[in-house]
């Protein structure tokens, strides 16, 4: 059976991959267009996986980063890597205790712009009660009146206690995943 190692850490990846330049209000994420995917290993074996199921609030304006804000939720229940049985370990306490931690979420403290439309997002990813400071570096890119934010963000899934017990082994179940993400939003100001 495959375990999801790193679906966790995802959530934060998405969570910090957001760009925009007016109110909450009026920045938007565009589900349909957006995506967050996780890559752990088994075994050596790359597992890719995604959650369907994720929120953004945005208020994001190049020129004002010290008052920018991001904060992204991921519904860790949401997590699927495409098999039926592997599915339904995922939401079990020794994964992700979905019944106590129905959410993964990002909130940002610190955006630096980087030039280029590259960006550092500082903050706090929390998932399964446990907090960790990341550094999510972000790349916005803007097509007509959407603007897209793509990043990868490595993980320790250890750190959030996701895979417990006879799964902390890291032989089985690698500690390293790699959340990427791909978050479409509207009302963002022109870079």
């Amino acid at each position: 059976m495959y375990l999801p190692s790193s679906l966790s850490r995802i959530v934060l990846g998405a969570a910090l991959a957001a760009g925009a330049h007016a109110a909450w209000a009026q920045q938007q994420l565009v589900p349909a267009q957006s995506e967050v995917q996780f890559t752990a290993r088994q075994m050596g074996v790359p597992l890719d996986g995604h959650f369907k199921k994720f929120s953004a609030q945005v208020a994001f304006d190049p020129t004002k980063l010290a008052t920018s804000k991001i904060t992204f939720t991921v519904d860790t229940g949401s997590a699927t890597l495409g098999s039926r049985e592997t599915d339904a370990e995922l939401p079990k306490p020794v994964w992700f205790n979905v019944p106590k931690f129905p959410q993964a979420q990002f909130e940002s403290s610190a955006i630096k712009a980087l030039g280029a439309g590259k960006f550092e997002v500082a903050g706090k990813l929390t998932i399964k009660g446990n907090a960790q400071n990341v550094a999510i570096p972000v790349t916005l890119t803007q097509s007509g009146a959407t603007t897209t934010a793509t990043g990868t963000l490595p993980i320790k899934r250890l750190a959030f206690k996701i895979g417990e017990n006879e799964w902390a082994d890291t032989s089985m179940v690698a500690d390293d995943v790699q959340v990427k993400f791909k978050l479409a939003l509207t009302g963002v100001g022109k870079l």
